[in-house]
């Protein structure tokens, strides 16, 4: 029998947080919002490096390529902080590991502000990303563990969004304190909101699920063997890294480059930028509570299918627009579709692995997914210089099709319990 078969065969767990047709307990409910906060952090930290790329470029005098690594680089030591911060969660416990990796983030971010050159930005970049590293992950895997199974998909859906509400947050910041106070102002304004997650978390104690498998088992194998178990799990989980990667690299391809885009080749002025961010996020946020709803009602694999296909034909059709207001509002439509899958990788995630290994392939395999991801702006910025970008997006539909795929990979589990 294989790993894969074995979850799906197994009794449910005695945990009150996780009975599939309870309402979700006062502990669910918090670590939700406590998944949700942290995550938002994420998202506000790593967008405004999108907003300030032009202002630290004139700053430095950077190229292209240099400011595109500013991104890439985060996103390295996301990879690094996830694999660690993910092994050591299903060790330790969700809630403290996530703690830590709140504070490493705060402090780099803050650190950012700081920068000489351009070597010392990337250093604190790299060092903030391994805290960024961790928020994913664990959060998602805190809120699978503390919610009901029919319902599952729903509440990853809202700690998804939590990302949303953070790239929100940094749109907003941006257009208030850049022209006040430069890109360095923006960064220190960055360090607070990882300190309210921070306290929000002290309330939070580990999930049921997590403790009752520590009373059980003294010692527990390497949490990475776990992801390898057979050869069918072996297989799930190379379709689930295609999965996370086409994902991400949608995301961060259209993100991190769109609102320089807007600027230079439209001739949008720098709030226009910001408000066609806040657009697209409005987009995605939409995208992903009805993803979350779809997953819970006809299932995972159906949910990705679709929603795979919606973002081949709106990124094709996004590449031929050209006036402002198409651009706008044509960016709520595609932000809903390559960003809407989100909120179902939580509990995808969740439901494919053990207790003993869950954080650590929801980390691994995010992470992993965010560092071929973290490629996403430098290829752009090379494909917009040799052939313009309304060609550099087009080309992205391609990479939905891989997803597509990937999915032939992966089993349905739509409400199974949590092994």
């Amino acid at each position: 029998m294989t790993d894969v078969d074995h979850h799906a065969m197994a009794d449910p767990p005695t945990s009150r947080t996780t009975t599939a047709d309870e309402k979700p307990s006062r502990y669910g409910i918090q670590a939700v919002i406590g998944a949700a906060v942290g995550y938002a952090m994420d998202g506000f930290d790593l967008l405004i490096i999108g907003f300030a790329l032009s202002a630290i470029s004139a700053t430095f005098h950077l190229s292209d390529t240099q400011a595109g690594s500013l991104s890439t680089f985060t996103l390295v030591g996301a990879v690094a902080g996830g694999v660690v911060f993910g092994i050591l969660s299903d060790y330790l416990g969700r809630v403290r590991v996530l703690t830590w990796s709140i504070l490493i983030f705060a402090v780099f971010t803050g650190l950012s502000a700081a920068a000489w050159n351009y070597e010392s930005l990337l250093a604190f970049r790299v060092l903030a990303g391994i805290g960024l590293g961790g928020e994913f992950g664990i959060g998602m895997t805190l809120a699978a563990e503390a919610w009901p199974a029919k319902k599952r998909a729903r509440a990853t859906a809202w700690v998804a969004n939590g990302w949303q509400g953070g790239t929100l947050l940094a749109s907003a910041a941006a257009a208030i304190l850049i022209p006040i106070g430069g890109w360095r102002l923006l960064f220190v304004v960055g360090i607070f909101p990882a300190i309210i997650a921070y306290l929000l978390r002290r309330r939070l104690h580990e999930p049921d699920m997590f403790t009752k498998l520590k009373a059980e088992k003294a010692k527990t194998d390497f949490p990475v063997r776990k992801l390898f178990a057979d050869v069918r799990t072996t297989r799930t989980t190379i379709g689930l890294l295609v999965l996370t990667s086409v994902q991400n690299f949608g995301y961060y391809g259209v993100i991190t480059w769109m609102p320089t885009y807007l600027s230079r080749s439209v001739g949008s002025s720098f709030n226009k930028s910001v408000a066609w961010t806040a657009v697209t996020v409005v987009g995605m946020i939409i995208g992903v509570f009805i993803f979350g709803k779809m997953c819970d009602t006809v299932g995972r694999r159906k949910s990705f299918f679709v929603f795979e296909i919606g973002a081949i034909v709106a990124v094709l059709v996004y590449a031929n627009l050209s006036s402002s207001t198409a651009l706008l509002f044509g960016g709520l439509v595609m932000g809903a579709f390559i960003n809407g899958a989100m909120g179902g990788f939580g509990a995808l995630l969740a439901e494919l692995y053990p207790t003993e290994a869950r954080a650590t392939a929801q980390n691994v395999l995010w992470n992993l997914g965010r560092g071929v991801a973290g490629f996403a702006p430098l290829i752009i910025a090379a494909v917009e210089t040799a052939h313009g970008f309304p060609f550099a997006i087009s080309t992205l539909a391609g990479i939905y099709v891989l997803a597509m795929i990937a999915l032939l990979v992966i089993p349905e589990r739509k409400g199974a319990e949590l092994a």
